[in-house]
Parts: structure tokens; C-alpha cells; sequence
């Protein structure tokens, strides 16, 4: 069931992953075509509801609030981007890299990492919440698109590095996930979605921030690396100024990122004599890492973007609304079961009533949770 190498790049590095080498998939299904696995999750992931409604999941700024702003949709195509360029240049496998880049949000509640948190508190005795988690949920469980099993019944090495995936908002996992053996390293294609999360993030939010009006240029240039890179964009672009200077010392910069994590990189293998799939998973540490230096620069710049953007008083106010939102549907739920479809009734006596108030909460976007509350709670409001 691993699939065939057939349409996979011949020059792939010995320690990437392959299809023709993957673990294979949970259930026997009969398949169409022959194409690679992973680019056969790929695809899966594109095509599923959970994908599609990461358009209008919160990244900082709600939906409503600007068409501008950055979704979990459009945040996804940028990581996705981000991870195939750090994968080709590091000769990994780029459509792996792809679908994992792609996967990495869709356990991701409406209102960012407000409804996370929320969740994981109000669901503390059964569990808590944790969206890598939810994830694989998703992919393995709620998803209902193929004949004779549940989820997308994605290869064993997406489910892994969704599992793996770990960002500095992310709680370890480490309950009933054996199969994923949790002591090894993942693939380098899921070590790389990292550090692609984090440039993709950090660079947009100070994009969407500029926009807002949340953050000014004069308080970046407190930030050592993007006065550098600013200071670069001028000398080469004399005269640049407004969105086009903005656009480009964004774009410089996320390139330096990457080629300094592709340099740091390829330093970490070499020193590590890392030759096999194998050596990467028992490496006893990531293998994909920024250098010391970036590292540093790095903290200072998402330390600015906490201190002046994502706790900013109106981002705040929103959190303060979000959470009110989420703490009152999920005790509706949990308190009236009636509210439930009966397909959910029944789930909730095999998986636990607050696991099942998780998973509708966090299937829903902003938008819909919105609406939610208001047929709820609104007496105006037609149910």
C-alpha cells in the first residue's frame, strides 16, 4: 500500500522520505491512479471540508474585520510555499513537505489560539484540547469522504508529522499515540514545517499588523533584523518607500530565512553524519535549525510581534470577546444534549459528550460560530 515512485524526483537526498517507502495507509482502498503517496495526500488534504474552512478560521485579525488580512487558509499557502522551497533546496520530498505544510492547521478552532486555549480548559477533564491532535482527528476520524473507513486515510508519515509538528504554541502530545513512535524524529519534510510556520507567521503578521495600524515602521526598526533587511531593500531600490518598501523588506526577509536555515541545515547534517531516513529519526535532536545567530534575531522579533501586536488592546479585546463566545456554547452543548445532531448523541456515548462538543466546536469558523451563538442566545434570532 506504500504506492508507487512513479512522477517522484529522481534526485531526492538518500535521508528523504520516498513514497515507494512509506509505511502505507490504515485501510486497503482500491486506487484510481498511480500517483506518488504523499502526493496523493496532498490532494486529499486540498479536497477536504476542513481545508476549505480554514478560509474563514481566524490567523490574528477576524475575517470581518478587512479582506486584506490573513486567514488559516491563506497562512497554509504561505507555509505550503515557504516548505517546498526549504525542501527542494535541501533536495528533500517537496510534495510530503507540501501536504504536511497543508495539514498542519485543520485541528485549528475559529478565533486563533483564543478557542485553543478555551477548549483545552473547559475540556480539561476529559482530555483538554490541543489542535495538533485534533488533527489527526480530522484526517483519521471526522472527515467522511471515501467508502469503507472514516478520515482521508493519509500515509503513515503525514499522520506522523502532524502529530510531531511542534511550534512554540503547541503543547507536547503523548498519550495513546504509540503507533507514531514518539521517541524517533520525524522526517526532515515534517521537521522543516516548523520553522516554515514560524517564517510564514511571524513576517505576515508583521504585514497585516503594518496594515492595521497596530505596529508602526519606527517601532520595526527597534527590531535588529528587520532594520537590516529594510536597510538592504533601500540600498538596492534607492527611493523605495510606502507598500512597495514594506512588500519588499518582507520579502528579503523571508528569504534571508530560508537560506539560512537551508545553510544551518546542511551544516547540522554534515556534522551529525546523517546519511539514511533512518540516522534523521534516530538523531536524538531536530536536524532542520536556524543558526545561532537568526536564532537570536529571530526571538527578538517575536518578541516584539507578543509585546506589540498579539497583545495589543484591541487584538485583547477581541480575545476577551472570543472567549465569552466559545465558554458559552460549549456549556450549552455539554448542558443540553438536545442541542446535538443524533449522530453526535450517539458519538458522545462511545468518545466522551465533551470530546464531541471539541469537535463541533473547533469544526467551526468564526463566522459560523458567530451565528451559533446569536441563534442560541439572541432571543430576535430565528432558530
Amino acid at each position: 500500500m506504500a504506492g508507487t515512485g512513479r512522477g517522484e524526483r529522481p534526485d531526492l537526498a538518500p535521508y528523504a522520505a520516498r513514497s515507494a517507502q512509506s509505511r502505507g495507509r490504515a485501510h486497503e482502498e482500491p486506487f484510481k491512479d498511480d500517483r506518488p503517496a504523499f502526493e496523493r495526500d496532498r490532494d486529499r488534504i486540498i479536497h477536504c471540508e476542513a481545508f476549505r474552512k480554514l478560509e474563514y478560521k481566524t490567523q490574528v485579525f477576524l475575517n470581518h474585520e478587512g479582506d486584506y488580512y490573513r486567514t488559516r487558509l491563506t497562512h497554509s499557502l504561505e507555509v505550503a510555499q515557504i516548505s517546498r522551497g526549504l525542501a527542494r533546496r535541501l533536495g528533500l520530498n517537496e510534495e510530503l513537505a507540501e501536504a504536511l505544510a497543508l495539514a498542519h492547521d485543520l485541528g485549528h478552532t475559529p478565533f486563533g489560539h483564543t478557542g485553543e486555549e478555551v477548549l483545552h480548559r473547559l475540556a480539561s477533564d476529559e482530555g483538554g484540547f490541543e489542535h495538533n491532535l485534533q488533527g489527526l482527528r480530522v484526517v483519521t476520524r471526522l472527515e467522511e469522504r471515501y467508502p469503507g473507513f472514516p478520515g482521508l486515510n493519509l500515509t503513515w508519515e503525514v499522520r506522523e508529522g502532524i502529530v510531531k509538528h511542534a511550534s512554540s504554541w503547541d503543547r507536547p502530545l503523548t498519550e495513546g499515540l504509540d503507533e507514531y513512535e514518539l521517541p524517533l524524529q520525524p522526517t526532515l519534510e515534517a521537521q522543516l514545517i516548523d520553522l516554515a510556520d514560524e517564517i510564514a507567521y511571524n513576517n505576515h503578521d508583521i504585514d497585516d499588523g503594518l496594515e492595521a495600524g497596530y505596529i508602526t515602521l519606527d517601532e520595526l526598526d527597534g527590531v535588529e533584523v528587520w532594520r537590516e533587511t529594510r536597510a538592504r531593500v533601500r540600498r538596492k531600490f534607492p527611493g523605495i518607500s510606502g507598500r512597495r518598501e514594506i512588500y519588499q523588506t518582507i520579502s528579503h526577509l523571508i528569504g534571508r530565512m530560508m537560506s539560512d536555515v537551508v545553510e544551518a541545515t546542511t551544516r547540522e547534517l554534515t556534522e551529525a553524519g546523517v546519511e539514511t531516513l533512518d540516522d534523521v529519526r534516530r538523531a536524538g535532536r531536530r536536524l532542520v535549525v536556524r543558526s545561532p545567530e537568526m536564532e537570536r534575531r529571530n526571538r527578538e522579533l517575536k518578541e516584539f510581534l507578543y509585546q506589540r501586536l498579539y497583545r495589543h488592546p484591541k487584538v485583547e479585546a477581541m480575545r476577551v470577546k472570543a472567549e465569552r463566545f466559545l465558554t458559552e456554547l460549549f456549556h450549552a452543548y455539554v448542558d443540553n444534549r438536545g442541542l446535538l445532531s443524533r449522530v453526535d448523541q450517539e458519538r458522545a456515548e462511545r468518545e466522551g459528550l465533551k470530546r464531541v462538543v471539541c469537535d463541533r466546536i473547533a469544526g467551526m469558523t468564526d463566522r459560523s460560530c458567530l451565528e451559533e451563538y446569536r441563534r442560541l442566545f439572541d432571543p430576535f434570532q430565528k432558530v
